[in-house]
């Protein structure tokens, strides 16, 4: 009977619970799906902190946890660090960023979850490399660290042996990701099954939506309101003059101002807004692609196929067969692009 591959959590005070486990959940099923298949045990998980014993997290419940030290000399496969609710907190135990430093060369795999990104930054382990975090501490990460190039609108992202996962329930994609990279596809997708996570989180988004990318600079602004009532109203004219005059501003002043305020036009972030109700519709629904179109405010499905290849570089058709429950039950869920909807949105400027 082979080894179980060791996955190591290492963990301080102030760590993220669900950061922790949803991993944890997704290694432990694969494990016990396999029983009596494989005639191995796929993982053995251990939770690590600097001295060991109990450790305080975010929410205030106590871990038990084993000391570093215990692991000296024993093999790691896959090395994870989950994120905390304070960035002081994750890169505060110098310790243990200088412990993952040491021991990261010989793991498979070095991993973090939403801010625990900023452990392995500041270990040195991201620089020159893509890596993705919570959407709200992307420009911190890349301010912090420029060395790194941040990939804001990802669930997940590999760099050779080094994989990060975006906002805190993305942790169990990343454990799908890496359980089908060690085991294939289909303990991966068994495993989504149990959890339910193959019908996508609530609503949909990949990471953040195009509401959200165009505020993450401006958390409320004369817009804000203006773009909620957008994605409640996409069967409503939402031309230029209509939105103009909703916003209390000429048609030549809103369009300056707004460019200027999001980086692209109203026009494309409308499309954009479109797209993501399009999205959560294709992924939570069996509803034909004209229905979809029609209900998101697209002249039809031609018009709509043509903003999704514009936005996210696939056509809705395709977009469903490779995300969602609803095209076979051979697909698996939980994969993001990798292009920024914001860059994607400049290319078309």
């Amino acid at each position: 009977m082979s080894s179980p591959r060791r996955i190591v959590i290492a963990v301080y005070d102030g760590v993220s619970l669900l950061d922790l486990t949803g991993p944890l959940e997704a290694f432990r099923l694969a494990s016990v799906l396999s029983a009596g298949k494989r005639g191995i045990e796929p993982y053995q998980c251990v939770v690590v902190s600097t001295r060991g014993g109990a450790v305080r997290t975010s929410v205030g419940v106590p871990l038990v946890t084993e000391a570093i030290s215990s692991l000296d000399g024993k093999q790691i496969d896959t090395l994870i660090v989950p994120g905390g609710f304070r960035i002081e907190d994750v890169t505060g135990d110098l310790a243990l960023v200088d412990w993952v430093r040491e021991r990261a060369g010989d793991c498979k795999r070095v991993c973090s979850v939403c801010v625990g990104t900023f452990l392995l930054a500041a270990a040195g382990l991201l620089e020159g490399r893509r890596a993705a975090t919570h959407w709200m501490q992307c420009g911190l990460l890349a301010a912090r660290y420029p060395g790194v190039t941040v990939v804001p609108d990802a669930i997940f992202v590999r760099d050779g042996p080094v994989w990060s996962s975006a906002g805190m329930t993305t942790g169990i994609d990343l454990a799908l990701a890496l359980i089908e990279d060690d085991f294939g596809r289909q303990l991966s997708l068994d495993v989504a099954r149990v959890l339910v996570v193959y019908m996508k989180r609530a609503g949909g988004q990949s990471q953040y939506s195009a509401l959200l990318a165009g505020q993450v600079e401006a958390v409320s602004d004369e817009f804000t309101e203006l773009e909620r009532w957008i994605a409640e109203n996409l069967t409503a004219n939402l031309s230029v003059e209509a939105l103009a005059e909703r916003a209390c501003m000429s048609p030549r002043n809103f369009a300056r101002v707004y460019a200027a305020k999001r980086n692209c036009t109203p026009a494309k972030v409308v499309e954009a807004i479109r797209v993501d109700a399009a999205r959560r519709l294709l992924e939570e629904s069996d509803e034909r692609l004209a229905a979809v179109a029609r209900r998101c405010g697209f002249k039809n499905e031609e018009h709509m196929r043509g903003a999704f290849v514009r936005t996210i570089g696939v056509p809705p058709r395709e977009y469903r067969r490779r995300f969602t429950p609803y095209a076979s039950d051979d697909e698996v869920v939980f994969v993001a692009r990798d292009v920024p909807l914001t860059e994607r949105l400049a290319r078309r400027a």
